[in-house]
């Protein structure tokens, strides 16, 4: 054997052991790209695409602090039982809350499929979450803080017009508020949490309506029968303002109720309202849709922006039995999405001696 041989030999040996060797290796998978949260901006700011869907989700809410102080019959002050030696006095109403608000969206054939929820939880020192701590029925005050029910106020299903759940009756709704007061229900205009099923129609050039029937709530309003309760209304807006009627049919008490209301953009820096109500009371006093005391009632209001933080915001609310009321707030934001809310309230029964009531609220809520 020679060296050119030897040579040779060596080296058809080590391509073979390298082939060997490369055919035992382990091959390593290549990582797949992450699939990154995509921007959704078809329903507006916030929308996020659900990774592997093509649904849009949005998650908010908010956090509040209300301290209210002074009487309780203008439902800012709070009535406690001294620990020492069980006298009456006043106290701070207070309660923070905490909600959280979930939107959906997405395009089908049948038009925008959407959802929206909000649960609401609270800790303060009444059992109503800050509405009022004395109970004039069983005669009994506020028994100190603690956590209080967690509540459902929105949880519904709208595929193009048709929404169905739970909801706030668009006798409230799609009319609108009594204002941008903290307080706009001393003289209350409705009650707003029902199951429902509701269609909602755009006509376009402003023009909207929508009929809704709805199971109502509490123990005398919730339906007794099958025969729900009926609601429509409808409603003509412009760069002017807002012209819009609604009308109620409680089929529990048989009777009817309605509003209309009248909005106005007087500048860019001042809107104004009036809204009025009246039903009937042949079989029931108040109801869930004429919560208020006699035939007639009226509020009225407007907003006042003084600059890009600073809102002053009030409403004047008056019925046939003589119920009048007021409440006036100066709102100022700080930063975006943090808002200071100052309040004065005011209540008095002109038919009633010593029914007259005031007090006051500060609210700190973050937006987000």
């Amino acid at each position: 054997m020679n060296i050119k041989s030897l040579l040779l030999g060596s080296a058809a040996a080590l391509i073979a052991v390298s082939g060997a060797r490369a055919a035992d290796a382990v091959t390593v998978a290549e990582p797949e790209p992450a699939e990154y949260v995509k921007i959704c901006d078809v329903y507006g700011a916030g929308y996020f695409y659900i990774p592997g869907t093509e649904t849009c989700l949005r998650v908010g809410g908010y956090i509040r602090y209300d301290a209210g102080f002074g009487d309780v019959g203008s439902l800012d002050g709070a009535r406690a039982t001294d620990v020492r030696d069980g006298t009456e006095q006043s106290t701070w109403l207070k309660n923070t809350r905490f909600t959280l608000k979930t939107w959906t969206g997405q395009e089908t054939e049948l038009g925008t499929l959407k959802t929206y929820t909000e649960t609401r939880f609270n800790f303060g020192n009444t059992k109503n979450s800050g509405i009022a701590s004395y109970n004039p029925y069983t005669e009994t005050y506020n028994t100190g803080a603690f956590n209080k029910g967690v509540t459902l106020n929105f949880a519904w299903i709208q595929l193009g017009g048709l929404r169905i759940g739970k909801d706030e009756t668009p006798y409230d709704q799609f009319i609108g508020y009594a204002g941008n007061v903290i307080q706009d229900t001393i003289i209350k205009y409705g009650i707003k949490d029902t199951n429902l099923i509701s269609y909602y129609f755009d006509a376009g050039n402003g023009i909207s309506s929508f009929i809704s029937l709805e199971e109502g709530s509490g123990t005398t309003d919730t339906i007794d029968s099958y025969v729900p309760h009926v609601v429509g209304g409808a409603k003509y807006k412009g760069d002017w303002g807002a012209i819009t009627g609604v009308v109620a049919y409680n089929s529990n008490w048989e009777e009817w109720s309605g509003k209309a209301r009248l909005d106005i953009n007087a500048t860019k820096d001042l809107t104004l309202f009036v809204m009025l109500g009246y039903g009937s009371d042949d079989n029931v006093a108040k109801n869930f849709y004429k919560p208020w005391s006699g035939n007639f009632a009226v509020w009225g209001g407007g907003t006042y922006k003084f600059n890009a933080k600073t809102a002053f915001n009030t409403q004047i609310s008056y019925t046939d039995a003589e119920d009048f009321a007021v409440a006036a707030n100066i709102a100022y934001t700080i930063v975006p999405g943090y808002t200071i809310t100052a309040e004065v309230d005011y209540y008095d029964n002109f038919d009633k001696d010593n029914s007259d009531a005031i007090g006051g609220i500060v609210r700190f809520q973050r937006n987000f």
